[in-house]
């Protein structure tokens, strides 16, 4: 339960800095792929860093906030890796937010998130429905 109540007080935090940040605005995000606003850049090249000082800091105390061990396990770079980049970056094109921010978009009453919401769902079942498949013809099985 104590993980439970962790984990949703992180994603609002996460969901109060997008929003606040303007990253899960529609037009900032097209702007980025556009080349005519390059701020998000700067908000993608901080959130980097302070995940990889983040992820340092988890290594050396050997625990996550809720107790359990911390293993990462580095993963082998795939054909796999290439399609669901740009499977996810076309999508992000198109609609202007990935996951995170479609759900921050509909908690700000941004009704057009739902077909994004809807796409983000038709996605993850359709990769479930086909990961094996996907698997074998990417040469992964």
């Amino acid at each position: 339960m104590r993980e439970n109540v962790l984990f949703v007080i992180y994603g609002t935090v996460f969901g109060v800095v997008l929003s606040r940040s303007g990253a899960a605005d529609y037009d900032f995000i097209q702007g980025m792929f556009l080349f005519t606003n390059l701020q998000l850049y700067g908000i993608l090249a901080v959130a980097v860093t302070l995940t990889a000082i983040g992820l340092q800091v988890l290594r050396r105390v050997g625990r996550t906030a809720t107790g359990e061990a911390i293993v990462i396990k580095p993963k082998t770079p795939s054909r796999g890796n290439v399609v669901g980049g740009v499977l996810f970056g076309i999508g992000w094109s198109i609609t202007g937010m990935c996951p995170g921010p479609v759900l921050v978009n509909i908690g700000e009453g941004k009704l057009y998130a739902l077909a994004a919401f809807a796409g983000v769902l038709t996605g993850a079942y359709l990769v479930g429905w086909f990961h094996e498949p996907l698997r074998r013809r990417l040469g992964l099985a």
